[in-house]
């Protein structure tokens, strides 16, 4: 009986190391299997902004809608798809979001690069308030909707976690910088009308309005809405064709006079900006290693297609915010990859 326990008792022993070892094999398959889908996920959202964008390119380059397709375009987008798509998209949030830990990483985080990127604009590079407003969004404001949400969906599998930053952009940063536009591109008309011109904007408007349905939790009716929904999902695939419209004939950094503002901008945008939400998340708010890496990737997003469409609004250095974008998209899927290899949980 001894010898047949001891046989019994080395064949338990051997099948639980063989257990713990096909266990960690699977785990590592599991993990590279993982990672493999989050890089997956990132090329495939960088492949769908880049298909639309080559695809305006080549509308610009045939000349197929004439010379004035990106001016219309942009007024287009700015005046009547970006409204609806800002009001729906805020209208229809639970308020509680903007009270959630993610906000206010995001808004410590791009506060904080937006400063930086103030005081090198403005202090280092002399430049006017207008080009450093613009300067601070392309370090600071990144492509929520556009990137963002593929992103979202196919590398931190959850479409929500945009959400937050999506309305800590619409509601805060935006409203602040497109008021400090208007009072410095203000042609006239005295102090009043300054005053009166960021509520004047459609962008403003919108995004108040559905802040205030939002916080009150007033229940819009669906055929009320569904205009608004199907004229603001024209928004994000209009301005990333007027941004491959304006690539035509466009050399980015070729300009040696905004070279040092492209530069600034885009480290600023895909280096500093997430290294500073790690350390926010992390060490600040002490959150857990998915949080972690959902608002590291976040931060890391490139420079969104707003940026430039709002310095297009106000012909406010409209090639840096377009130079920004195009150098942060691509720089950013090498750091996103990174960053899912280093801090996917």
């Amino acid at each position: 009986m001894t010898s047949h326990a001891s046989v019994l008792l080395a064949l338990l022993v051997l099948l639980v190391l063989l257990g713990c070892t096909c266990c960690r094999a699977g785990r590592r398959a599991g993990l590279r299997a993982a990672r493999m889908v989050v890089m997956g996920g990132v090329l495939t959202g960088f492949a769908i902004i880049g298909a639309i964008i080559a695809a305006g390119y080549v509308v610009g380059r045939v000349r197929l809608l004439g010379p004035h397709a990106q001016f219309v375009m942009s007024r287009l987008a700015f005046f009547v798809l970006m409204p609806c798509l800002l009001f729906h998209t805020i209208a229809t949030a639970h308020i509680e979001t903007l009270l959630s830990p993610m906000l206010w990483v995001s808004l410590v985080s791009a506060v904080t690069v937006a400063l930086v990127a103030v005081v090198l604009f403005r202090l280092v590079l002399r430049r006017s308030v207008a080009t450093t407003t613009v300067g601070a969004l392309a370090s600071g404001y990144v492509n929520a909707n556009n990137i963002g949400l593929p992103v979202a969906v196919y590398v931190l599998g959850q479409a929500t976690a945009v959400v937050p930053v999506i309305l800590l952009q619409l509601v805060v940063l935006a409203p602040l910088a497109l008021t400090v536009l208007d009072a410095a591109t203000a042609g006239g008309g005295g102090w009043r009308s300054r005053v009166a011109g960021p509520f004047r904007n459609p962008i403003i408007i919108a995004s108040l309005a559905g802040l205030v349905c939002s916080a009150l939790r007033l229940e819009i009716p669906a055929p009320v809405l569904e205009p608004f929904s199907l004229v603001g999902a024209a928004a994000v695939p209009v301005v990333l064709l007027s941004f491959g419209l304006s690539l035509h004939g466009a050399t980015p950094l070729r300009d040696r006079a905004t070279r040092p503002d492209v530069l600034v901008a885009s480290a600023l945008k895909l280096l500093v900006m997430p290294a500073v939400a790690f350390v926010v998340a992390r060490f600040v708010f002490g959150l857990g290693d998915q949080d972690v890496f959902v608002l590291t990737t976040l931060g890391a997003l490139p420079a969104a297609q707003n940026v430039f469409n709002y310095a297009q609004r106000y012909q406010a250095a409209v090639p840096v915010a377009r130079d920004v974008v195009l150098v942060s998209t691509i720089g950013a899927v090498p750091v996103l990859v990174v960053i899912a290899a280093l801090l996917h949980p």
